[in-house]
């Protein structure tokens, strides 16, 4: 029986995959889990390359019985589960007249309800263990971006689901951070599957404002990406601090974004500031 078993969801790429090695290193047991296991080659390299073994499992946060699965066979075999990492997500770009409610429902049930549902079967454990409970949201769960309604619709969510959930999961030894990240250097960005000609020859009156937003996105990216290593350290942070914070940034670009919002009671700085992105 292991004394710190950490399970990971999202873990075949970026953030997750460099976390799951972090906590691997750091001494906990891993439970590195991903959709589909035949992409879990990249996860493989990255643990033999630094010496850590990985606990690698099936786990699909949009299907119940994937969760409910995984978490009751982790505690079946290793007899506890002492923190959740919620990390699975996808990413998308579009505004709502050019798109469908589906579209939106598609984005809410990966980004917010597979965290739900992965937290829900999780809790029990947690509470039996005094466990954490962390969750990878985005700065986009704290200011709201042009072009990015259903992502950022889905991480608000996410980030009032975990503030409305920590005082009383407190109340029963569970700890509940969320960590937000800025622009990172991750094939979560190739995997929103965007084709800025396609997106931008689609968009009808919106192609001017979206062709800038595009362009200013991806020379933020290009000047100021961190690492998915360096972004696991906060999540890390999460994991091992004697008492985390409820909320943590993983850059210095990111704890000022997110200020803007946090300290704008009327909503104008913020307004002004992502209203610039269309020029």
């Amino acid at each position: 029986m292991s004394s710190h078993t950490v399970l990971i969801t999202g873990t075949s790429s970026g953030i997750g995959l460099e976390a799951a090695v972090a906590a691997a290193r750091a001494g906990w047991t891993t439970i590195a889990t991903l959709r589909d296991p035949e992409r879990a080659g990249a996860l493989r390299a990255a643990a033999d390359r630094a010496g850590v073994t990985l606990d690698i499992r099936q786990l699909d946060v949009t299907d119940p019985a994937s969760v409910t699965a995984a978490v009751e066979g982790v505690v079946a075999d290793h007899g506890r589960l002492d923190a959740l990492i919620n990390n699975a997500g996808a990413g998308h770009v579009g505004t709502i007249e050019n798109e469908t409610v589906d579209d939106v429902r598609r984005v809410m049930e990966v980004n917010f309800f597979g965290v739900v549902q992965t937290t829900k079967a999780a809790l029990p454990h947690l509470r039996a263990s005094g466990g954490r409970l962390i969750t990878v949201t985005s700065v986009g769960g704290v200011v709201g971006q042009p072009f990015n309604e259903a992502y950022c619709a889905a991480k608000f969510a996410v980030e009032g689901f975990m503030e409305s959930l920590a005082p009383v999961a407190g109340k029963l030894g569970v700890s509940v951070s969320v960590v937000e990240p800025g622009a990172v250097a991750t094939e979560f960005v190739n995997n929103i599957g965007l084709d800025p000609e396609r997106l931008l020859a689609a968009a009808g009156d919106y192609a001017e404002p979206l062709q800038k937003y595009v362009a200013r996105t991806q020379g933020q990216f290009a000047r100021s990406a961190q690492t998915p290593e360096q972004a696991a350290v906060t999540v890390i942070e999460a994991l091992t601090a004697e008492r985390p914070a409820f909320r943590l940034q993983t850059s210095a670009w990111a704890l000022a974004f997110t200020a803007t919002k946090l300290a704008d009671n009327d909503g104008s700085a913020v307004v002004a500031l992502t209203g610039g992105y269309l020029g």
